[in-house]
This record gives C-alpha cells, sequence and structure tokens, in this order.
C-alpha cells in the first residue's frame, strides 16, 4: 500500500514522502497512529499544495536572512573588557554577549550557537565573526571592536 508520511518514521521515511509499506504495517501501525496517510488523488493535491507553501515560506526565510545580513554589514559592535598595565585582557566576550548586544542595541535576534569559528573573544582590537543566518546559504558578518576598560 502507497502511503504519504505525516512524520519520519524510522527505516520508513521522511516526513512529506510517498511509500510502498506491507498492507498490515500500513492499517495496523502507520494509519491508527496518525504517522500516514493513504495515497490518493486529493492526499497528493494537499501534499503539492503544503510542499508549495512550505517553499514560499523557505523563500521568505532567506530573503530576510539576506536583508539581516545587509544590516549586519553596516554595524560595528563596541565591546570593553578589563586590561592590565602591560595590556594583558583579563576575561573575554563570549558570543552570548555579543548576541545580547546586538539584540539590545540594533534589534537583531541571532542565536549565538549561529556564530561561527570563535567560542569568545580575549584580544583587543578588531575582530570579524561569521554568523549562519540561513542554512549555510546566507552567511553574514559581525563587526566587533573591542577595547580597555
Amino acid at each position: 500500500m502507497k502511503v504519504i508520511l505525516l512524520s519520519d518514521v524510522k527505516n520508513v521515511g521522511m516526513k512529506d514522502e510517498v511509500v510502498e509499506v506491507a498492507d498490515g504495517y500500513a492499517r495496523n501501525f502507520l494509519l491508527k497512529r496518525k504517522l500516514a496517510v493513504p495515497q490518493t488523488k486529493t492526499s497528493m493535491k494537499v501534499l503539492g499544495k503544503q510542499q508549495e507553501e512550505e517553499l514560499q515560506h523557505q523563500q521568505q526565510l532567506e530573503q530576510e536572512a539576506n536583508e539581516i545580513k545587509e544590516r549586519l554589514a553596516t554595524i560595528v559592535l563596541e565591546c570593553k573588557i578589563k586590561t592590565g598595565n602591560s595590556g594583558r585582557s583579563f576575561g573575554s566576550i563570549s558570543t552570548k554577549q555579543i548576541a545580547q548586544q546586538l539584540e539590545q542595541e540594533h534589534g537583531i535576534q541571532i542565536d549565538r550557537r549561529k556564530i561561527l569559528g570563535h567560542d569568545s573573544i580575549s584580544s583587543l582590537g578588531d575582530t570579524d565573526l561569521k554568523v549562519d543566518l540561513y542554512k549555510n546559504k546566507v552567511i553574514g558578518v559581525i563587526h566587533v571592536h573591542v577595547s580597555a576598560k
């Protein structure tokens, strides 16, 4: 029996995939637990419409990520850390602090885990941090200037 999966099923397939399974497995497991629906003309139309809506949604998210990328190019975050007499820094600026400062000062929300390559900044001067804004397709750059307190 051919069914359309409504969610990921281990060893069977991924969500929105059309798969051929045994009739008993489909009736007694997949359909009962609402993990799948039988493949019909109507269900295929609904699936096509859902995939089209998802595609439009993904395009909108990518467009928003590009807009954020353009805004980030014009922003320089100013951060301060304690330093000793010899210019040696005490402490560091974490990605969490950078994400919070970006949201507070500029209203841009970025997940700190999406900042690539750095866990923290512990040196004075300018640093460019790459940020994954959309599925590794749109990479933005945050300019951070670190100075002494």
